[in-house]
């Protein structure tokens, strides 16, 4: 028995830390622009077409699956943040991400946050893309504009926190949409201005 435990603490020693699941998630990526417009600064979101294959019709933040041919989520997501509302990868600056999400619809995803210039002229890509807008961090940081609901787990078990902002110019931002949102807010929150 002696050497087993001393090999088995280097092999856990090279994991990686990812998270495992237990069904295949895929790895997705999506960009969480911010832009100030008149001294404020604002997050834009889209709100998807009813044609595109998953979450139709829903706001959300532009990105999508990371391919093979991606170095990183960061690049995916500009990647995809080009394909959809025309951004150019050069004009975002990357400042860095958020820890990934786990979706119910078996996607994992790293919010990529980056600034990009504005006024600025995006292109939606209308296949995708039915509309871009912005809402100023100050109104998704009111906690009146927030809900929380619960909702039932696919399988049996505790119940799970969902997250819906009010309306904002008739958009309802929820799902990891919302998440992502809310742990952006929650970052700036828990640090000094």
């Amino acid at each position: 028995m002696g050497d087993f435990p001393r090999r088995l603490s280097g092999l856990l020693s090279q994991l990686s830390g990812n998270v495992q699941t237990e069904w295949e998630a895929l790895p997705a990526a999506v960009l969480v622009p911010l832009y100030l417009d008149g001294g404020e600064w604002n997050l834009l979101y889209t709100r998807r077409t009813d044609a595109v294959d998953v979450h139709r019709g829903q706001v959300a933040f532009p990105g999508g699956r990371i391919e093979p041919g991606d170095r990183s989520a960061a690049e995916a997501a500009l990647r995809e943040s080009e394909e959809e509302i025309g951004l150019r990868p050069p004009d975002v600056q990357v400042l860095g991400q958020l820890n990934p999400l786990i979706t119910v619809t078996q996607f994992v995803v790293t919010p990529v946050i980056g600034v990009i210039p504005w006024p600025y002229p995006l292109r939606p890509n209308h296949k995708e893309v039915a509309r871009c807008f912005g809402v100023p961090i100050r109104w998704l940081a009111e906690p009146a504009n927030l809900e929380v609901q619960s909702r039932q787990p696919l399988v049996p078990g505790l119940s799970v926190q969902m997250y819906y902002f009010k309306p904002y110019e008739q958009e309802v931002i929820w799902g990891v949409t919302a998440r992502i949102t809310k742990c952006l807010l929650d970052l700036l929150a828990d640090s000094p201005a």
